[in-house]
């Protein structure tokens, strides 16, 4: 105790001294007790966690003292001595405001005095050496990572200083990016902070010219999807060079870093910019976008890199599940899915488009288009190996293995993954597992956005190319799709809304479908989907869909996107309904019972999707009566009745869509010719 007391006395009076000397009325004193001050910061650990005096010492410095010593460090002088002097007083100002921005306690960090330095600290930037230039970035983003300190930072009119040195410093990108996100939790006008962020892009642009760009396309990559709608740029003039930038650094050989840039931020312009940037990344701009490392493509080659990332992926990927590269990986290869999607809807988009039209250029060759195709294909065969491997490891432990088996053995067996060891090793026993998963909830199968996009870009395809090897091996994953439907309808019906996402759960019910759609037109396909239990969960499905519209009576956008998700149900069923031999099973029957009793709203008029599937849902019943065999038509005789009325109270309200109306006649004409 004795040792440890002169440290302590010492120290009182220097600290009485220093607040003595910050006192004074001279700015030469307040300069000295400035610097003996961070003296002392520096070289004395016990006083940095002694909050109470921490705060008392801050307390002691003059703002408008800071101020003026950044003031004046940043004006330009004439001789070198005054340029000196000038510089040290910077450096020391952002020294002292760093070590505070670090002590100080969270409710004193929010006081105005050091909120309002952030000005002062924007302006100095381009003026500081490169230390004193690393503080003031780190200081700055310990002050905009508070709401105070971004709507602080937001007021800034001139971000002139951050945008010039951002190339140089990536710290800039990281003071806008938090700044930015959290301005948006505030009540900021949003319109405001939208221009602000869209003219800040454009200087950054500018100042990137003649760069790679990674860090730019990196740091727009983190913050565009993580925007606010009212606070995403619309249309803004700088996308063409973004896009640049992209195609620049793809014919580039680019770095591992390069590769997950472009990749991240494609899939984000094409889901923010659904019309803008699919011309962008995917249409040939001019001539010069064949450069002379290669003249294929652009959009050829940049769907190809992504193709052979996937596959350099996939194979090690499950044992990285829960290594802390994982998330990173794990992103990645979500945007070269989500980027694959969209390609391949632009692609049916060209082809779908009169050859007169300019909207949607295609420059991809026959024998490039058919070597792509070829890629695509074994890409997503792999996928559906580790979708089937990654599913089997998380829920089912063997390969169709019944959901009350898995129950009954996981329960049997219920143990946590280790992260430090093989992920079949578990905590609390020492031998395997019979599931496992990741240790991240977010990150869970069911959970993980990459499983998604895998299933989306799977599902697209199959669907829309006639491919019956790939579609045979997707019939192989009709239990994991099942249940990935069948989870996201119960968390629907949880949250007592249309929508998944958000609440805890990815939505994959629309995913599903679209999958559904290729893999029921091959015969192993269809008997995959029953013998899961696929007809059960979409029957339910469509007959939750029918019986919930009409409830609410605002309707909107919601009841338009049941009413779509319920016609690709039908076209789903349809399909397995039509296919069925000998004819219609007794247990699917069901459904016409269910549609038969369905009390039709009041209501005259509806949206035309809306209408397009209660045509449709009566379409999928009057085949299924078609199909029965003649005992089972008859047993059914009344629940016939009862549809061809249902089908009569819908025929005034598709006058208007002549199309609509031709097919209830059909529905019509074939229910009374089977009673």
């Amino acid at each position: 105790m004795s040792e440890s007391a002169p440290p302590a006395e010492e120290q009182a009076p220097s600290i009485q001294k220093i607040q003595e000397l910050l006192g004074a009325k001279d700015d030469t004193s307040r300069f000295v007790g400035l610097a003996l001050l961070k003296s002392v910061l520096d070289n004395t650990p016990e006083l940095r966690n002694d909050e109470e005096t921490i705060v008392s010492l801050w307390e002691s410095i003059p703002a408008k003292f800071l101020d003026r010593l950044i003031k004046t460090g940043s004006k330009q002088k004439s001789s070198d001595t005054r340029r000196k002097d000038s510089n040290d007083m910077l450096d020391l100002a952002v020294s002292v405001l760093h070590t505070f921005a670090v002590l100080l306690p969270e409710t004193a960090k929010k006081s105005p005095k050091l909120m309002d330095r952030i000005p002062q600290l924007v302006a100095c930037l381009l003026h500081c050496s490169d230390e004193t230039t690393r503080l003031t970035l780190e200081t700055l983003v310990s002050l905009v990572s508070q709401p105070d300190g971004a709507h602080a930072f937001t007021a800034v009119e001139d971000l002139s200083p951050l945008t010039e040195i951002a190339p140089s410093q990536p710290l800039a990108l990281d003071v806008l990016l938090y700044a930015w996100l959290n301005a948006m939790t505030a009540a900021l006008d949003k319109d405001s902070l939208r221009s602000k962020i869209g003219a800040t892009i454009g200087s950054l642009v500018a100042s990137f010219k003649g760069t790679d760009a990674v860090t730019l396309l990196s740091f727009l990559a983190s913050l565009l999807p993580r925007l606010e709608p009212e606070a995403v740029p619309s249309d803004p003039k700088w996308l063409p060079s973004i896009s640049k930038f992209i195609r620049d650094l793809v014919v580039s050989r680019p770095t591992a870093a390069g590769r997950a840039a472009f990749t991240n931020l494609s899939a984000a312009l094409l889901e923010i910019y659904p019309f803008q940037a699919p011309q962008l990344l995917f249409a040939e701009q001019d001539t010069a976008t064949a450069t002379s490392s290669s003249s294929n493509p652009f959009s050829y080659l940049l769907i190809n890199l992504m193709l052979v990332d996937i596959r350099a992926t996939l194979p090690t990927l499950l044992e990285q599940l829960n290594s802390p590269t994982y998330p990173a990986t794990s992103h990645r290869l979500t945007s070269a899915y989500n980027t694959l999607s969209h390609f391949t809807g632009y692609l049916l988009r060209s082809m779908d488009s009169p050859s007169t039209t300019s909207d949607l250029p295609w420059t991809i060759s026959p024998d490039l288009l058919l070597h792509l195709r070829k890629s695509i294909s074994e890409t997503l065969s792999l996928t559906t190996e580790y979708l089937r491997d990654r599913w089997d490891a998380a829920v089912a432990g063997a390969m169709g293995l019944h959901p009350d088996a898995r129950a009954g053995s996981v329960s049997a067996t219920t143990t946590t993954t280790s992260t430090s060891t093989s992920a079949a090793t578990t905590t609390t026993t020492t031998h395997p597992a019979l599931a496992w998963d990741s240790t991240s909830t977010s990150l869970l199968a069911a959970n993980d956005p990459l499983i998604l996009a895998a299933v989306r870009a799977l599902a697209l395809w199959i669907r829309e190319d006639d491919n019956e090897l790939l579609r045979k091996e997707a019939s192989g994953l009709a239990d994991m799709l099942v249940e990935l439907y069948q989870r996201s309808q119960t968390a629907a019906k949880q949250s007592g809304e249309g929508e998944v996402e958000g609440k805890g759960r990815l939505d994959f019910r629309r995913a599903v479908l679209v999958a559904f759609e290729g893999v029921v037109a091959e015969r192993k396909g269809r008997e995959a989907v029953l013998g899961e239990g696929g007809w059960e969960v979409l029957g339910g499905g469509l007959v939750g869909v029918l019986e919930g519209l009409g409830k609410d009576a605002e309707g909107g956008v919601e009841e338009e996107e049941e009413a779509a998700r319920g016609v690709e149900i039908v076209r789903v069923l349809l399909q397995i309904a039509e296919e069925e031999t000998p004819g219609t099973r007794e247990a699917w029957m069901d459904l016409v019972t269910k549609v038969a009793a369905w009390d039709v709203p009041e209501a005259t008029q509806a949206p035309p999707v809306v209408l397009e599937f209660q045509v449709a849902v009566l379409q999928l019943v009057t085949t299924l009566l078609v199909k029965a065999n003649p005992g089972m038509r008859k047993r059914y005789g009344h629940s016939t009745s009862a549809v061809l009325g249902v089908a009569n109270r819908l025929r005034g309200r598709v006058k208007g869509d002549k199309a609509l109306a031709d097919e209830l006649e059909d529905v019509v004409g074939t229910l009374a010719a089977l009673r």
